[in-house]
């Protein structure tokens, strides 16, 4: 099974919100998630949540992040160093 860390889409028509997820590479975008891993807002271009720790599992079991999670990624390990 090919697993990737890909976002799905949820919210309002024009008002979206993505969940980070886990997911089999076959499945539609909005299908069943193995795993939730954070969620993003484009709008206000923040991370409202981020599990770096279950990302990094899921990548040592072999799943692939899309490039949009890999900016995210990098988004959240720039606030921890701002944050500390």
């Amino acid at each position: 099974m090919a697993v990737k860390i890909r976002f799905a889409r949820m919210g309002k028509t024009h008002a979206p919100m993505y969940r980070v997820v886990a997911i089999d590479s076959r499945k539609k975008r909005d299908g069943e998630a193995l795993e939730i891993l954070g969620t993003f807002d484009p709008i206000a271009g923040k991370i409202v949540q981020f599990h770096a720790e279950r990302v990094q599992a899921w990548v040592d079991k072999g799943a692939i992040l899309t490039d949009s999670v890999k900016k995210i990624q990098k988004m959240h390990k720039k606030q921890q160093i701002v944050a500390a």
